[in-house]
């Protein structure tokens, strides 16, 4: 995950990819943590990133989640939601479109090992989430509903189709 940058360019470039929202036995949520380059602030974030080219979104997912946490042979879930948004990092722009999907793992430890130097630099730390420490927590979570999300997920399981955020 990137951080936001404070002048970005003027057009925005397309940037597919794919999010895992991993959960271990214990139903807790991982999530990684940068700044916003704009205001310092914290925000919490999935594993995830930019598609290869002729990479499925399946495949982004499994790869990112392999490189960002050394998790491997993890039978990935159902698509949970699609998002698109605009965000800036690094002075540009993007048009980020990504599809969610949902990764069940037993508890275990990250490994970091094979973040990219872009991640070594942007992100600062990981942790495992309960549902309530999501719902209490006081930096921002991407998406910003993530709590309302994961409560209903746990709640319901998965949507039958994928939903737009």
């Amino acid at each position: 995950m990137d951080s936001p940058s404070a002048q970005p360019s003027a057009v925005p470039q397309l940037r597919i990819g794919a999010r895992v929202l991993v959960i271990d036995s214990a139903e807790r949520m991982l999530l990684f943590t940068s700044n916003d380059e704009r205001d310092g602030h914290a925000f919490w974030y999935p594993p995830g990133g930019r598609s290869e080219v002729d990479e499925t979104a399946e495949e982004t997912a499994l790869r990112e989640l392999w490189e960002e946490t050394g998790l491997r042979d993890v039978a990935l879930g159902p698509e949970l939601w699609r998002c698109r948004n605009i965000a800036a990092w690094g002075g540009v722009t993007y048009d980020c479109r990504e599809r969610w999907f949902l990764a069940r793992v037993p508890e275990t430890t990250i490994d970091t090992a094979g973040f990219t130097e872009n991640e070594k630099a942007l992100i600062g730390g990981h942790r495992w989430w309960t549902a309530a420490e999501l719902a209490a927590a006081t930096d921002r979570l991407v998406p910003a509903n993530l709590a309302a999300l994961v409560q209903t997920l746990l709640r319901d399981g998965p949507p039958d189709t994928p939903f737009d955020l």
